[in-house]
């Protein structure tokens, strides 16, 4: 589908009215919210201007189907649309479009379109706000503004397109939201042991220790490289040269992801590689015992293991004793060909439901732009 000529089609030759989005909507602020009538069991979500809402209560201040833009904190100019009746607390705006002149869900489309340029227009040294003509003054195209029938039908068959796209996504990531809770629930069932049902042994006897040749390089003087430089959760850089040339574990040895695990403190890494000293190196017999021991430590709380309330650390004895259940080699390999799949469906960014999203992603954003794409009358002089 060409945007244009699609575009073209619908409008059969009429105009296109610019106007600001102030003349279509009226812009409303929310009203605070105490934390006393935040409840866990609430029917009504609560939104304080975030990506999510922050809450139930037992009131409303608001219907379904609204748009809702962030108005201050990191979170300043996010755009979403809430369902259900809902409250919106003090730092979020609530769009509240004329459905005579504009389509509820062509305003929300218009306003997702320009959410990048809206986070860019916060303003405050202390906490980011973003003001309401910021969002008043942005363009909004009226396709046939002579015939509100016809500028609402085409409207409408804009949203058609591009919600057909937000469906799929929300149905994707639905389904990711499944399969990760099926993930870990096959993940916790297929690595916990009774005591005596199998052998237990310390991480210390089933890994070689690879911690001494590690060595950190600071930042202005690593050479630019196409070897990945490790840290603690990852890759931080790419440098020239290489200290490793083999499959290994990396398990972070500090930071605040020790505790709250935002990402895996255990992960796979194979070739050349140079690790600093946020991360420990472990060598392993086989691949299948490396795969093992990521998918066990990744499942555990090793919160008795680490040391340090603000500094959190895995220092290498406590590494070294944590004790990991040894059953047979046949018994692991199959544990570790079954969670792959699990793992390549719910996290691979090069196949699996994750990569799906982001593609359908992109795709809606693509026809976004196209759909949105309105010709703008020249300006004088031009």
């Amino acid at each position: 589908m060409s945007g244009v000529s699609f575009l073209e089609k619908l409008l059969d030759g009429e105009a296109v009215e610019w106007k600001e989005l102030g003349d279509v909507i009226r812009l409303e602020k929310g009203r605070q919210l105490n934390k006393e009538l935040l409840c866990e069991n609430g029917p009504y979500p609560a939104y304080n201007g975030g990506v999510t809402h922050s809450g139930f209560t037992d009131t409303f201040n608001y219907s379904e189907n609204k748009t809702i833009i962030s108005q201050g904190g990191a979170s300043a100019g996010f755009v979403n649309f809430v369902t259900s009746k809902f409250y919106a607390n003090a730092h979020c705006y609530v769009v509240l479009p004329n459905t005579e002149a504009v389509e509820n869900r062509y305003v929300y489309h218009l306003l997702k379109l320009n959410q990048v340029r809206l986070a860019g227009k916060q303003h405050g040294a202390g906490i980011p706000a973003l003001r309401p003509s910021e969002i008043l003054e942005i363009p909004i195209p009226i396709p046939c503004p002579d015939n509100p029938k016809k500028s609402l039908e085409i409207q409408a068959e804009i949203v058609r397109i591009l919600d057909s796209f937000t469906e799929l996504t929300a149905e994707l990531t639905a389904e990711l939201t499944a399969r990760k809770k099926q993930y870990n629930y096959y993940r916790d069932k297929l690595l916990s042991f009774e005591e005596g049902e199998v052998e237990w042994k310390a991480l210390g006897d089933l890994a070689e220790n690879l911690d001494s040749m590690r060595r950190p390089i600071t930042s202005g003087l690593r050479e630019p490289g196409d070897i990945p430089y490790y840290g603690a959760s990852g890759i931080v850089d790419y440098v020239k040269d290489y200290i490793f040339d083999c499959d290994l574990l990396l398990v972070s040895e500090d930071g605040a992801n020790l505790l709250a695990r935002n990402t895996p403190i255990a992960f796979s890494i194979s070739g050349k590689s140079w690790v600093n000293n946020h991360a420990h190196v472990l060598k392993f017999k086989t691949s299948v015992e490396r795969k093992y021991v990521e998918y066990y430590l990744n499942s555990i709380d090793l919160t008795p293991y680490i040391s340090g309330a603000a500094q959190p650390k895995l220092n290498k004895k406590s590494l070294e004793s944590i004790r990991i259940p040894n059953p047979p080699p046949e018994d692991k390999k199959r544990i570790v060909d079954i969670l792959d799949k699990f793992d390549a469906l719910t996290g691979s960014i090069s196949d699996g439901l994750p990569r799906e999203i982001e593609l359908r992603q992109k795709q809606y954003e693509h026809y976004r732009n196209l759909l949105l794409n309105f010709s703008k009358p020249e300006a004088a002089g031009e």
